[in-house]
């Protein structure tokens, strides 16, 4: 039940968009048991985000909440590969990214929790 929120600061066209999400589908993987499968996405461009109180680069924000307990090694090793996608998707830095990760035991769907 992983969840990807990704606020961007630059405009992005459908197949930027349909990229992105392709590749965030993928870079998922790096936790163990995680797939697209069960992957929601919400991607959100054009952002006022500021970095050390400028907004001059583009830059980006991506919040990962996954089902189950932390596993710091795979995080670190899905913030490699998504500092990765955003560079080469959308020329974004990876020293203009943060990446936060949230693992919940509750978990809702269809009616019911996990």
């Amino acid at each position: 039940m992983p969840y990807i929120n990704s606020k961007v600061s630059v405009s992005l066209s459908k197949e930027k968009e349909i990229e992105l999400k392709e590749r965030l589908g993928k870079a998922i993987e790096a936790i163990p048991g995680k797939t697209e499968t069960w992957l929601m996405v919400d991607i959100e461009d054009n952002c006022k985000l500021y970095f050390g109180g400028d907004n001059s680069k583009p830059m980006a924000y991506v919040d990962v909440k996954v089902l189950g307990s932390e596993n710091k090694a795979a995080f670190n090793a899905m913030t490699g590969v998504l500092c990765d996608v955003y560079k080469d998707v959308l020329g974004i830095s990876p020293d203009k990214v943060y990446v936060t990760y949230q693992a919940l035991a509750n978990w809702g769907f269809n009616g019911s929790n996990f």
